[in-house]
């Protein structure tokens, strides 16, 4: 295997080899469900699926972890909104009297419809941190016992993470102790070090009662932090693969999560993948500004299948900058995808359904996926393929036609552009395009037929049929084509 990342702790490309031959485990950080998901959201979801689909098509077997963090200092404050008066009227998102749990609970369920809208697969396990207090308890114990952790002596319930006591904090945004500021995360009256982080969380008397849990340091709820280290652990063990995760979470979260789990004695992630920010017109989104654009405005705008194209295309480190013409070069460059796609199939038949591996795929693509999961580099061989399948079919080489679509079919089902917009993105979504393929392709047989009888009126019904439902036809010499007339 040849596979090369980009490991952030290290900084550096270098080789990937599974820690257990066969298998890898990925975790990478979900929503902390507040609000709607923004595009920032979805972006990493979409390249981590990718890197997902990859591993898979090299023949591993990928156990995915995606957290969702269900309590947070943001969450209750929205939830304590919706009991003032006015609220509904100052923010239409707002739903009157909700509690905090269930706001959660509701904008869990707007990530998981926009993850699915963009074929975002689901993964093995999704854990909530709600659901996970009794490991957290017993890793706050472990750190304590080490000597790495500490109650707050003030009898808040608070329980913080001593930085100074762990020599290598830093080293995954390499910085000096002393430079950083304060964390932000917790009163600092009971802190030995600005610096030190909290663990768990005292009660207070403004909080739900619903909304704390009793430990051996009283009661309270857990640190933002403490949440990843306790779950990745339970589910992929002491030591895994690759964790994931935008590029704004480096630090402090992903910095405090390795110095805890490393300073409770686990070997953590072998590598650190992080993707890059989504910005607009070379600024970064901002409400305050009113430069955002969220992921269904996107997909209304365009279609999901575009919009998985458009976040997917960049290479997942860099910066992704969002213009207006953004969509509609996505909508063309995948118009000409399924332009060919529908009349190859047209010609030759759609490829029968099957798992896509690296061996399916031209090497130049592979190799572009190996490198860092170099998807820039990767559509380029996808359409310079569509481009000679083009001339293959012009030419009336079906065998080309026939070895070009299968290579273009394989591609785009590794980069889950086959599951943007399908009932199912866990398997169906390929199956899903095929049978289109194949119902269009009745209709155009039933049109030639028609034709061929010179029953004009039948044959434009059909085309005016088609027409309506978002199919052009595309007359030649070697019969009729089609392509899809919006996203």
């Amino acid at each position: 295997m040849s596979l090369r990342f980009y490991d952030t702790a290290r900084a550096e490309v270098r080789p990937f080899e599974p820690i257990e031959p066969g298998k890898a485990g990925l975790y990478y950080c979900g929503a902390t469900v507040q609000g709607m998901p923004h595009v920032g959201h979805v972006r990493s979801a979409i390249a981590f699926d990718q890197l997902t689909r990859w591993l898979e098509a090299r023949g591993l077997r990928v156990t995915v972890v995606r957290n969702v963090t269900d309590i947070d200092d943001k969450i209750l404050a929205k939830s304590e909104d919706s009991f003032r008066d006015g609220a509904v009227d100052a923010d239409p998102a707002i739903v009157p009297d909700e509690p905090w749990w269930a706001l959660a609970y509701r904008f869990e369920q707007e990530f998981h419809r926009a993850y699915a809208a963009l074929g975002v697969r689901r993964p093995t396990y999704e854990p909530r941190a709600t659901g996970h207090i009794p490991e957290m308890h017993a890793l706050i114990a472990l750190l304590i016992d080490r000597g790495h952790a500490y109650p707050a002596p003030d009898g808040s319930g608070d329980v913080y993470f001593d930085v100074r006591s762990w020599p290598a904090y830093g080293s995954l945004t390499r910085q000096d102790i002393d430079d950083m500021q304060a964390a932000p995360d917790a009163d600092p009256r009971g802190k030995r070090d600005p610096r030190d982080f909290a663990l768990w969380k005292g009660a207070k008397d403004t909080d739900p009662v619903t909304a704390s849990w009793s430990s051996p340091w009283g009661a309270g709820r857990p640190g933002w932090h403490l949440e990843c280290s306790s779950m990745v652990t339970k589910y992929l063990g002491a030591e895994f693969d690759i964790h994931g995760g935008g590029l704004d979470l480096r630090f402090p979260h992903h910095e405090n999560e390795m110095a805890q789990s490393q300073a409770a004695g686990h070997a953590f992630a072998r590598f650190w993948m992080h993707n890059g920010m989504v910005t607009y017109g070379g600024e970064k989104m901002s409400k305050s500004i009113g430069n955002t654009v969220s992921p269904q405005e996107m997909i209304d705008a365009a279609g999901p299948r575009v919009v998985r194209y458009y976040l997917g295309q960049a290479h997942y480190r860099s910066v992704l900058d969002y213009r207006e013409t953004s969509l509609q070069e996505a909508g063309a460059a995948v118009a000409r995808i399924d332009g060919f796609i529908g009349k190859a199939s047209a010609r030759v038949g759609a490829p029968a359904p099957r798992p896509v591996a690296a061996a399916d795929l031209p090497p130049a693509f592979a190799d572009a996926m190996d490198d860092d999961l170099n998807v820039p580099q990767a559509l380029a061989v996808l359409h310079t393929t569509v481009r000679s399948g083009n001339t293959a079919l012009a030419s009336g080489n079906d065998t080309a036609v026939e070895a070009a679509l299968a290579a273009v079919v394989a591609m785009t089902g590794v980069l889950g552009l086959d599951d943007a917009g399908s009932p199912s993105t866990t398997s169906g979504g390929a199956a899903v395009s095929r049978t289109l393929e194949a119902l269009i392709g009745d209709r155009i047989a039933e049109r030639a037929d028609a034709r061929a009888a010179r029953d004009w009126a039948r044959a434009d019904a059909i085309r005016d049929a088609l027409a309506a439902a978002g199919v052009a036809l595309e007359d030649s010499a070697d019969g009729a084509g089609w392509s899809l007339t919006d996203g």
